[in-house]
């Protein structure tokens, strides 16, 4: 592995898998351990590298550099977080679980950040700084992840995460940088040319301190922390095996021969022979001993004496002993001469005789030589008062919390009761020495027991455990009988080796078990009482059957229903080694790596499955592969639906993670390596679930759109200044980019990974995606997870009202982001939630909808669940005509996705653009109420207005015909109206087709009514309006305001038109069309020759219709007679028209009941 760059700082998986290094170049690079190839490599940072760390699980690496840390993924390389920002950060630790990471500054202390969401759970203020511009490893946790380290210059500060509490202790000398390694269980901390050793719970130094000829540079633990490596400077590594500086901390057997035994001395040759249990040698060589010396030391004289009585050699055990008194009255004379005593006979003499132990003990040795007396009670007879002496003695050490002595205890007294046929008060004691046993598996005091009454303690003999056993089994309590036959297995007496009938009773019992246990424990795991079940299987598996991997997935599905998914993983990998051609081992294993969300590993222990089934040589399980999907399948199941979901979702958004914009393939990639994507495929193994499929790809794809009002002046931040920067989180510190980055964390802090902003999510530079990206606006906001809409003006608190006065109301863009979106968040200029409502909905908010349709004359409910079909045209025009736009075209552009229109955008085209909205809502509805307007005319066709404001005016509605005033019409209109003639009009009317633009030009189907008589007269003349006064033929004398110029001359160029031939004909005039003795079939009457040729489409000839009441026609005729909102238009030489601009709408009586086929004129006028 070569970097070719200077490197600050290197850390190893804990797998063994990967090295991370951080260089001088700003790189992060992933190297693979066994191949040393290169893996991924990360330039997110603007400056060298000066620490490392990755997680636990080896899934997430944190690197730290120039006064920044990032956190990404470890075999991606995605970025999981956006970037922490720590001043002179100069370490980076991730804790034990991985859930949180620390870091420390050489000046703004340390601080603890989440894993999950980048939240700082606690920051240290100044306390805890390195104080060193030097490149050290600063930090360490404790094995719980409850304390955190941090090393400077002088001392050690020891961080309590659980209660944030501090403490602090100097470490050796004062030096220019502090480093620090820990193994959870002690510390080691460099400073200048030495290492002084921590342990972690006391803070008391430990061992001796390392040094060395020349200052170190850099420190580093094994994973097991038994050798400490130290980077010198020169270049040199020095390995030091810190088992023989810390022997207590490591759990080997390198100290058992160092264990000093209590009470017993002698030479090493000497007690080794003795603890072989060979009193003949041990007398011989404690013998030579005592004749090399003038004056032989007591405590051999006693051993002698004690290694006699073995050999019942009585008298001279006495003599020992007493010679031994001479020379220094002891605890083990007084016990020797105990022992020799009660050999003798002499019960009372060897009790009163130990009694004297007590006066020349040391005080630590009361409670030993207390056990000691109890044992020689129980040997002199009265073993009913000795057990009663032990359990006090077990009693208080439990109570005292100590397991050293409860062990000891525990171990003598199932001795006792053992030897008294006590069984039931010897199983619950076994358990209690197996779960305390020492770690080294040697008890001192057991030994020095064992020397003086020359017989073990260290539990039953044999012969008792066996009957014990038996006892045990017969009573069904098989796991306490299990425990006894492994205590049995494991011993090591030779009479278990050499004797064959103790053989066979093992071979014999362990068949017993097997077959009585499994098929409880498939009973328990049928019943889901799965800690039985592993129980069971537990029990059998330590009996070490011949075919193990059947129970070993068993009890592997038993802990992963318990969620002991580590476990469950040990039992399948030991499934899978046992039988690598049974298919279920697989499947345990699959289960396993699921359940601890190792999602690759879950799907290639998956494949694998498949493919032994598929190679299995047995018919029946071949035949099973039909009930299994294959990962492949499910991924051909789930990319249809990504695609689908990127079809409608913005073209390119920000990964608030990263702060990178993405387009689809990139969102499909990440999504893909998400642990999202790898659960969905590992969980579908049988068959594919869409609706699940849905919505998995949903929520990770869901996205927050962000509305605002762009700033007038500054710049926003563009998608070519997102690109340079590479990220939104390096865009240069500015009040817009801050908006951007504030947008950015609050889609974060939601919950969601995706933001849009129309700021720097649209390459404006591109028409193509310019285009696409305005006229997919409305469904982009619609489809969004959320709309988030920040109101620059409204200052922190909001009060009510503040909403509906903010700019943000005016904008053009706006209306479409109030309606579309489902769920929407309001912000103050703080980014505060609008009037402290921190709902999960301000469009559920009756207090935020109530003050909108108060604003904007709605329904609150049809804000809240707004479609384009909830309101018709004039009420979306009125919407819209109340806000604007800095660029023209972009007032008909808003309201595309609210008309849903498909006009094309096209900059530069000006007014014409709303032209363009208004002629396609005529075109696809048919609808003329657009018509309704007074102000000045649009270049684009004289019909529409110039501006969308004019909207805001409530149009003329006559009013309605109902109950008596509508049947005194329809009277009137009978006596009146011929019958035949009401028909034909009813003919003429409802043969209008609907209006339709070709060209620019207006096809508006309309009754005609010529202008007889035209006179103007100035208001003012300083004004350019003038008041005009018509006769209009069947209408009588009009009145209208102009600033047009009208030819008065020509009078007869001039007609009034009534275009709103659909309330004519009425919301439910329902009608068959078909044969009808009175229908007129002549299509013109000759009635419009007034109004001039030219211009006018010809009416069709239909058939008249079926009516069920005539009364329906008549009611169409009196709408006719009512006071109609009328439009004035000027005939051109070509015979087309233009609609004369009225100051306001020019409302002429109607035709009341006096109505004759005459004065109707239906016409389709061409009207440019």
């Amino acid at each position: 592995m070569r970097a070719r760059i200077c490197i600050n700082s290197v850390v190893v998986s804990r797998d063994g898998r990967w090295i991370v290094s951080g260089d001088d170049g700003m790189k992060v690079i992933v190297w693979n351990v066994a191949t040393h190839e290169k893996v991924l490599d990360f330039t997110g940072h603007k400056s060298r590298i000066c620490a490392i760390d990755i997680s636990n699980d080896s899934t997430r690496i944190a690197s730290a550099g120039g006064g920044v840390v990032w956190i990404f993924s470890a075999t991606s390389g995605i970025r999981l977080l956006p970037p922490l920002l720590h001043y002179k950060i100069r370490g980076v630790k991730f804790s034990p679980d991985g859930s949180r990471f620390a870091t420390a500054s050489s000046d703004s202390g340390c601080r603890i950040y989440s894993t999950h969401n980048g939240d700082m759970l606690f920051d240290s203020g100044s306390q805890g700084s390195t104080n060193t511009s030097l490149l050290v490893t600063p930090l360490a946790w404790s094995s719980d992840g409850q304390k955190l380290f941090v090393a400077s210059t002088t001392k050690i500060t020891c961080f309590n995460v659980s209660n944030s509490s501090s403490s602090e202790w100097f470490i050796h000398g004062e030096q220019s940088r502090a480093s620090i390694v820990s193994n959870g269980k002690f510390i080691a901390c460099s400073a200048g040319s030495s290492v002084s050793l921590w342990d972690c719970v006391s803070h008391r130094q430990i061992g001796n301190i390392i040094k060395h000829p020349v200052e170190i540079k850099c420190i580093a633990l094994s994973p097991s922390g038994g050798y400490l490596a130290c980077g010198l400077k020169g270049g040199k590594i020095t390995i030091h095996n810190l088992r023989d500086v810390l022997p207590g901390y490591f759990d080997d057997g390198s100290r058992a021969a160092a264990i000093r035994l209590p009470l017993v001395q002698g030479s090493s040759e000497a007690l080794k022979s003795w603890t072989r249990d060979d009193p003949t040698h041990t007398e011989m060589l404690l013998s030579e001993e005592i004749t090399r010396v003038s004056r032989p030391s007591h405590y051999v004289l006693a051993s002698r004496a004690l290694i006699r009585v073995r050999l019942k050699h009585v008298t001279l055990a006495i003599e020992d002993a007493m010679e031994s008194l001479k020379v220094q009255s002891s605890p083990i004379g007084h016990i020797a001469m105990a022992v020799a005593l009660l050999d003798k006979g002499n019960r009372e003499g060897a009790l009163c005789a130990f009694d004297l132990a007590f006066h020349d003990c040391e005080l630590q040795d009361v409670r030993f030589l207390l056990l000691l007396k109890s044992i020689l009670v129980f040997e002199c007879g009265n073993q009913e008062e000795a057990i009663t002496r032990v359990e006090y003695l077990t009693t208080r050490a439990i109570d005292d919390n100590d397991d050293e002595a409860t062990y000891l205890y525990s171990q003598v007294l199932g001795a006792m009761c053992m030897k008294m046929g006590n069984y039931e008060r010897v199983m619950p004691l076994i358990e209690c020495v197996m779960d305390l046993a020492p770690k080294y598996k040697q008890c001192p005091p057991l030994k020095t027991m064992s020397l003086i009454f020359g017989r073990r303690f260290n539990g039953p003999d044999v012969v008792a455990q066996q009957r014990l056993c038996e006892i045990l089994y017969a009573a069904e309590r098989t796991i306490e009988a299990v425990k006894i036959l492994l205590n049995i297995i494991r011993t090591s007496d030779e009479e278990i080796q050499v004797c064959k009938a103790m053989v066979d009773w093992i071979a014999d019992f362990t068949k017993k078990f097997t077959t009585t246990l499994e098929p409880i424990g498939d009973e328990a795991l049928r019943s889901a009482k799965y800690d039985d079940a592993i129980t069971q299987y537990s029990a059998v598996l330590s009996l070490s059957p011949p075919n193990p991997a059947d129970l070993l997935i068993k009890r592997s599905s038993a802990r992963a229903a318990k969620g002991l998914w580590e476990d469950a993983l040990r039992d399948a990998n030991e499934a899978v080694k046992a039988d690598p051609s049974c298919p279920w081992g697989y499947d345990a294993k699959h289960v396993a790596l699921h359940g601890a969300k190792l999602y690759d590993g879950a799907i290639d222990a998956f494949t694998s499955m498949l493919h032994v089934i598929e190679q299995s040589h047995d018919p029946a399980i071949r035949e099973l592969r039909k009930n299994y999907i294959s990962p492949s399948e499910t991924i051909a199941a789930i990319d249809p639906v990504i695609l689908e979901m990127l079809k409608s979702a913005p073209l390119v958004i920000v990964d608030v993670t990263t702060g990178c914009l993405c387009d689809g393939p990139e969102r499909m990639r990440i999504f893909k390596a998400d642990p999202s994507f790898k659960e969905l495929v590992s969980s579908m193994t049988r068959e594919v679930d869409n609706a699940r499929i849905l919505r998995v790809v949903a929520n990770f794809f869901g996205y927050v759109m962000f509305s605002h009002a762009w700033h007038r002046h500054g710049k926003e931040p563009s998608f070519q200044d997102v690109n340079k920067a590479q990220s939104v989180w390096w865009l240069p510190s500015t009040p817009l980019n801050e908006k951007l980055h504030n947008f950015c964390g609050e889609t974060r802090r939601l919950g969601y990974r995706w933001a849009w902003s129309d700021t720097c999510c649209i390459d404006k530079t591109t028409s193509s995606i310019l285009n696409q990206s305005l006229t997919s606006m409305y469904k982009w906001y619609a489809d969004s997870a959320a709309t988030l809409v920040f109101l620059a003006g409204v200052k922190h608190p909001s009060n009510r009202g503040d909403l509906t006065r903010s700019l943000w109301m005016t904008r053009a863009w706006t209306l479409q982001e109030l309606l579309a979106p489902k769920v929407v968040f309001f912000y103050d200029c703080e980014w505060k939630p609008y009037l402290g409502d921190t709902g999960t909905n301000h469009k559920e908010s009756p207090e935020i909808m109530q003050e909108l349709a108060d604003a904007i004359k709605i329904p609150r409910g049809t804000i809240a669940t707004f479609s384009p079909d909830d309101l018709g045209v004039r009420e979306k025009l009125r919407l819209a005509s109340t806000r604007n736009a800095t660029v023209e075209e972009d007032v008909a552009y808003s309201l595309i996705g609210i008309f849903k229109s498909d006009i094309r955008p096209h900059y530069g085209e000006g007014v014409d653009a709303l032209g363009h909205l208004l002629e396609e809502i005529v075109a696809r509805s048919g609808e003329v109420t657009v018509l309704a307007w007074s102000g000045k005319s649009s270049s684009y066709n004289s019909c529409l207005p110039a501006s969308v404001s004019v909207y805001s005016q409530t149009p003329y509605s006559p009013p309605s015909l109902e109950g008596e005033e509508m049947e005194t019409c329809l009277a009137e209109l009978c006596s009146n109206l011929p019958q035949q003639e009401a028909w034909n009009i009813y003919r003429q009317i409802h043969s209008l087709p609907p209006a339709r633009f070709a060209t620019r030009r207006l096809h508006l189907p309309c009754l005609v009514f010529p202008v007889r008589k035209l006179g103007i007269q100035e208001l003012r003349r300083d004004n350019a309006e003038k008041l005009c006064c018509v006769r209009v033929s069947g209408l009588g004398n009009v009145e209208f305001t102009t600033a047009d110029d009208l030819p008065l001359h020509e009078p007869q160029r001039f007609v009034f038109v009534h275009p709103w031939i659909r309330h004519l004909r009425g919301p439910s005039n329902v009608v068959a069309w078909g044969d009808d003795s009175e229908s007129d079939t002549d299509s013109d009457s000759g009635s419009g020759r007034n109004a001039g040729s030219g211009g006018v489409a010809p009416l069709h000839n239909v058939r008249a219709p079926q009516i069920g009441s005539y009364s329906r026609v008549l009611q169409m005729i009196a709408r006719l007679g009512q006071p109609f909102s009328a439009l004035l238009l000027l005939q051109r030489p070509n015979g087309e028209y233009t609609r004369v601009a009225a100051e306001n709408e020019i409302v002429v009586p109607g035709l009341g009941t006096d109505i004759t086929s005459r004065n109707i004129r239906p016409r389709v006028l061409e009207i440019l």
